[in-house]
């Protein structure tokens, strides 16, 4: 995929926790538009780095650039609803779906529009399930509400931290076709840690391979894998 119009760019980027050095240096630029996948052994420090791009955590050293504007400039809240992220564990709170779902709207103070909720809902093949309570939900269920709570506040930027890792093989096919009809219809920039090569294969644009908190190579499926 060509590229021209860059959406996010890190600049020395680096996070240390007590004495260790997690992430180190990295100097990346990913594409609007694009889907660029995050491989690498466990423990190489990948999921820091996506947090990093939301400012979850806070870094060390470096910045990260979202349409060239440092992010550090903007309200972090503003920040989190431009750039979503999507955790490996839904982490849900007692309650509704509904509940969860607008929960990025409460925290700002916003109404959300009862309708919107199930349009969304219908999105990620959870049509009806707004009155549900969440300790009722399966596995691949309880992650299509993650994936709804973090597109309710529309971002432009996708983190996903192997969303599909701890599912069944069918939910992890379902997940999987849903972000994919996602990614391919919009704009939207997207930043996927897996283990899963096949599923690299399947939906990276580029890939990065992140070992001990650097990049060591970078381009397309086959230069990579």
């Amino acid at each position: 995929m060509e590229t021209t119009t860059v959406k996010l760019r890190t600049e020395r980027l680096s996070f240390v926790a007590g004495d260790k050095l997690i992430v180190n240096g990295v100097d990346l630029t990913v594409g609007v538009g694009e889907t660029l996948t995050l491989i690498g052994p466990s423990g190489a420090g990948k999921s820091t780095l996506l947090r990093l791009l939301c400012r979850i955590e806070e870094p060390t050293e470096g910045t990260v650039y979202l349409d060239g504007t440092d992010y550090r400039t903007l309200d972090p809240t503003d920040l989190r609803a431009r750039v979503g992220m999507v955790p490996q564990d839904p982490a849900l709170r007692d309650g509704t779906v509904r509940a969860n779902v607008t929960i990025g709207p409460q925290l700002r103070g916003e109404s959300v529009e009862p309708g919107r909720v199930e349009t969304l809902l219908g999105r990620v093949d959870l049509s009806g399930y707004a009155d549900r309570e969440v300790a009722d939900l399966s596995g691949g269920e309880a992650q299509r509400v993650a994936i709804a709570r973090t597109l309710m506040m529309d971002p432009e930027v996708l983190l996903l931290d192997e969303p599909t890792a701890s599912l069944d093989p069918q939910a992890q096919a379902d997940i999987e076709a849903l972000l994919e009809e996602l990614l391919a219809t919009s704009d939207r920039t997207a930043v996927f840690v897996t283990h899963d090569q096949a599923q690299v294969d399947r939906i990276a644009d580029r890939v990065v391979r992140f070992v001990d908190g650097q990049i060591q190579s970078i381009g397309s499926t086959q230069e990579v894998l």
